[in-house]
Parts: structure tokens; C-alpha cells; sequence
């Protein structure tokens, strides 16, 4: 890694669709821990969970990991990153990688990838990630958010909407499938210079930002560049719904499994 990192793991109590779900247990951990041991396999130089809530606090420290308590009334995990930031001391030229506490199957490359990503590009505030669309009915899924990148991988725009628009394919009511030429879903997990969270923190919601209810626009808005690269390794889903918790907890016993049975020979 050509500059030192931190990672900071936002991790709300409330849920809309799953209250709690980061004290949720998997494999006899809850899930927050499974996202700190999996940063800690990254490069970082600290890792930390920054939450809203002292059941979590408290967890975090019966299995030995740097929690911050920060404010109930963030509106957004960037603002309560820009808090851990500051309570951590770190610099404005610091670069610190955000990890959702939802994403207990996120591989420790893609945070090394992402923070080199930024290290490595002076001109940006931020780095994050995208994957190739390959079929038509994620490009019109408005919860698969959509990235369009310019010639050096920069970001021109993020949407819900399907960008780019692929006019004779989608022509006479649009094709049923196949892929999608210069097609990318975003990867919510980015990297950023502290400076950036401080000015982030000052700015109003953009315009665009209220239409397509997407953070990262507030960036571009004020003419920041956000740096995309594709992601090194396929990045599992996140832990949003009863079903997804349902996948994550199969996946990591299947995983558990085949350990054992290694161990046993």
C-alpha cells in the first residue's frame, strides 16, 4: 500500500427493514464483528466502529474492538465518519476507508484497492468501486445504483435510472436481456480524505442529490472528483432485508465447514 489507512465502520442501531440487524448473530458472532475482522484482514492501519448506540459499544468491546460513540442525530453515515474522524485526530490529508457495518462478507482487497485507489490520485477527494452490468433487468432496477465514468475513470453521474441508455438497443420497448454496453453498477464502498468529510459535512443537500436520494452527488455538486475503478473481486450482497441475513448466515456456515473439515483431515 503506497500510504497508511483507517477504516471506519458506521454502524447504526435503527433499521427500517431489520432494527438491530448489526447485533444480529451469524455463526456465533454478531454481525458487526465479522465487518471488523474482516477490515482487520485488510491493510489498515486502525480499524473502528463508529455507532449511535451503547448496546453496540458494548459489543464491540467484549470482543476487543475501537468503538466511538457518536451522535444519534447524524443523517447520514458520511456525517457520523466525519465525527469518528475527529474524534480519532486524524488529518486532513488522511485517508479513511468508509465499510458499511451491513457487509459482513466484504473482502478485505477491495478496501486495500480502494484506498490505494485515492493514495494514488491526487486530483481526487474520493474513490469507490463499480461491477459490470451484465443483464438489462439490473440496469432498470433503481436500487442497483448506475455509475457513468469519463476516460480516466472519473465519475460523470451516479443514478437509480438506467445510464447509460442504450437508445437502439432499448428502441420499440426495450430488449428483454443481454448486456449492456459501458454498464456499470456502483459498489457502495468508498475511500476518503479527511478534508473532504469536513467539507462534506457544511454542505446543503443538493438538488440532485434530493431527486435521486444518492449522497455521493452532493460531491460532484461541488465539483469534487470521485475516482471509479471496477472492484478487484465480486463483492457479496449486504444485509438489507430477513432473506439477505437468511444468505449470509449459510454462506458463512458453509465457510465454517469446510474449515473444520480441513482441520479434521
Amino acid at each position: 500500500m503506497p500510504q497508511s489507512f483507517s477504516v471506519i465502520i458506521p454502524a447504526r442501531y435503527a433499521s427500517t427493514r431489520l432494527p438491530g440487524k448489526m447485533l444480529a448473530q451469524i455463526g456465533g458472532k454478531p454481525m458487526i464483528q465479522h465487518v471488523y475482522e474482516r477490515a482487520r484482514q485488510s491493510h489498515a492501519e486502525r480499524v473502528a466502529v463508529a455507532t449511535d448506540d451503547q448496546k453496540i459499544v458494548e459489543v464491540v468491546k467484549a470482543f476487543g474492538g475501537h468503538v466511538y460513540l457518536t451522535s444519534k442525530d447524524h443523517e447520514s453515515g458520511t456525517d457520523r465518519l466525519q465525527e469518528a474522524a475527529s474524534l480519532m485526530a486524524l488529518g486532513d490529508d488522511d485517508i479513511v476507508v468508509n465499510v458499511q457495518g451491513d457487509e459482513p462478507l466484504i473482502p478485505p482487497a477491495v478496501i486495500d484497492q480502494v484506498a490505494s485507489n485515492l493514495a494514488t490520485d491526487a486530483g481526487a477527494s474520493v474513490a469507490t468501486l463499480c461491477e459490470k452490468i451484465t443483464d438489462v433487468g439490473t440496469l432498470r432496477d433503481p436500487n442497483a445504483v448506475k455509475v457513468v465514468r469519463d476516460d480516466s475513470n472519473r465519475a460523470l453521474y451516479f443514478s437509480r435510472a438506467p445510464i447509460p441508455w442504450p437508445r437502439d438497443q432499448f428502441a420499440d420497448g426495450g430488449a428483454v436481456g443481454g448486456s449492456v454496453e459501458m454498464a456499470y453498477r456502483h459498489i457502495g464502498i468508498y475511500a476518503y480524505r479527511v478534508k473532504l468529510l469536513h467539507k462534506f459535512v457544511h454542505w446543503p443537500v443538493a438538488p440532485l442529490e434530493a431527486i435521486e436520494k444518492l449522497e455521493q452527488l452532493r460531491v460532484l455538486w461541488q465539483g469534487e472528483t470521485i475516482r471509479v475503478d471496477e472492484a478487484s473481486v465480486t463483492v457479496p450482497v449486504g444485509v438489507d432485508t430477513a432473506e439477505d441475513l437468511a444468505y449470509v448466515r449459510d454462506q458463512i456456515g458453509r465457510t465454517e465447514s469446510g474449515k473444520n473439515r480441513s482441520r479434521n483431515g
